[in-house]
C-alpha cells in the first residue's frame, strides 16, 4: 500500500512558498490569495497491498474483489499537517482492512476548478466522490443531481441538500479546543495566550471559540487574530510573533499556514497546541498536544451504506465521544510536569464527553 510520509520540518520549509498558494481547508472561499496552477495527484491502494488483523492477532489479506473507488477534491496539499491530510490519513487507515482505490486532486482552492474535477470523477464512475471543503458545497449541490447513481460526500457541513446521493460530515472542534485551552491556561506562566485564526468563518471559529472558552475557564486570557487567509505562512508567522512580543507564551492556530506560527513559537520558546492533524513532528519540544481528526469511522459508515444500496442522505459528525476526534498528547514536550499535564487533559476530555463540561462555543 502506498502511503504518504509526513515531511520533516526542513522539508516543510522548502515547500512553504507552495503552501502560501493553497486555499482554505474549510470555510467560505474569501481568502485573498491567488496564484498557482492546480496540482492533481493519484494514489491507488488495493486489497493486494492492504492487510487486516483478526481478533486472534493474525494478519489476513483484505477482500481481493473489485476495489471500492474513492475520489476526493481537496483545497490544500495532501500532506499539509492540517485539514486535507486528515482525510488522506483516514483513507489510509481504511485501506489497511478494505480494498480501496483512492485518487485525489489537491490544491484546488479555486472552486470552479474543483467543480470540474468533481464532475470528471463522477463521469469516471467512482463509487464515492468527496468534496473535502465547505466552500465546495454550492458546486456539489449543482453537480450531484446530474449523477443520481454516484454517491457524493462533503464537509465540514451539516446539509445534504435533500439529495439521496449526498452525505455530509462535520466535526465538533470546539470540544478539543476547549480541552487544549484549559491545558494552555495551566501551562502559561504569563497568563497570556495567543490564537492565530485564518478567515473568520465556519469550523475555525468553532475551534477558536472553544479554545478561548477553555483558556478563560482555566483563569488565563486569550485573544484571537484572524489574518484573513488560510494559506499565508508569512502572515501567520507575523501574527504569532506579535502575540509573543506582547507576552504570550502559549499559542494555537488552525489552517495549513500554521507551520510558520509553529516555527515562531519554537524559536521563542513558547508552547503550541495543534488541531486537525498531529503537528508534533514540526517541533517536538514545542507542541504540547494535538486535536486530531479521525474521519475513518464515519467514512467507513458511508462506504458501508453505499455498498448496501444507500448512496447518501445522512449527516454525520466526529466528536470526542465517538472518538472521531482524538486528543494526542506529546510526552516529549519541554514542560516541567508531563504526567500532570496529560492527566489534566484526560480529565477535561472526560468532563466534555460526559456533558459535565460545556465548551461555551456554538
Amino acid at each position: 500500500m502506498n502511503r504518504h510520509d509526513r515531511p520533516a520540518l526542513w522539508r516543510l520549509l522548502l515547500v512553504l512558498a507552495a503552501l502560501t498558494l493553497v486555499a482554505a481547508a474549510c470555510g467560505d472561499d474569501d481568502d485573498d490569495d491567488t496564484g498557482s496552477e492546480d496540482t492533481e495527484t493519484s494514489e491507488t491502494t488495493t486489497g493486494d497491498d492492504a492487510e487486516g488483523t483478526d481478533e486472534g492477532g493474525e494478519e489476513e489479506a483484505a477482500d481481493d474483489g473489485e476495489p471500492f473507488r474513492i475520489a476526493a477534491v481537496m483545497p490544500s496539499a495532501h500532506n499539509d499537517l492540517a485539514f486535507s491530510q486528515s482525510l488522506v490519513d483516514a483513507v489510509d487507515v481504511l485501506s489497511e482492512s478494505r480494498n480501496i482505490e483512492f485518487d485525489y486532486s489537491e490544491g484546488l482552492f479555486v472552486v470552479e476548478d474543483a467543480a470540474t474535477a468533481l464532475r470528471d470523477y463522477a463521469e469516471d464512475g467512482y463509487d464515492l466522490v468527496i468534496a473535502h471543503g465547505s466552500q465546495y458545497g454550492g458546486n456539489l449541490q449543482e453537480i450531484a443531481p446530474d449523477f443520481p447513481e454516484v454517491a457524493f460526500a462533503w464537509g465540514p457541513a451539516a446539509d445534504t441538500f435533500g439529495l439521496d446521493n449526498v452525505s455530509s460530515y462535520n466535526s465538533a472542534p470546539d470540544q478539543g479546543g476547549y480541552v487544549m485551552g484549559v491545558l494552555a491556561a495551566e501551562l502559561s506562566e504569563s497568563g497570556t495566550v495567543g490564537v492565530v485564526g485564518p478567515v473568520e468563518a465556519g469550523e475555525p471559529v468553532d475551534f477558536i471559540n472553544g479554545f478561548i472558552s477553555g483558556v478563560e475557564a482555566g483563569g488565563a486570557s486569550a485573544t484571537a487574530n484572524y489574518i484573513g487567509s488560510f494559506s499565508d505562512v508569512a502572515l501567520a508567522t507575523e501574527a504569532a510573533n506579535a502575540f509573543i512580543s506582547n507576552g504570550a507564551d502559549v499559542l494555537t492556530g488552525t489552517s495549513q499556514a500554521m507551520v510558520g506560527a509553529v516555527g515562531a513559537a519554537q524559536e521563542a520558546g513558547a508552547l503550541w497546541f495543534a488541531t486537525q492533524s498531529n503537528q508534533t513532528e514540526l517541533a517536538p519540544d514545542t507542541v504540547v498536544a494535538s486535536q486530531v481528526y479521525h474521519w475513518e469511522g464515519i467514512l467507513g459508515d458511508i462506504i458501508d451504506g453505499i455498498e448496501g444500496g444507500t448512496l447518501g442522505g445522512e449527516m454525520l459528525e466526529i466528536n470526542l465521544e465517538n472518538e472521531g476526534i482524538v486528543m494526542e498528547f506529546n510526552d516529549q514536550v519541554a514542560i516541567d510536569d508531563v504526567a500532570a499535564a496529560q492527566a489534566l487533559m484526560d480529565e477535561t476530555v472526560a468532563g466534555v464527553v460526559s456533558g459535565e463540561i460545556e465548551t461555551g462555543a456554538g
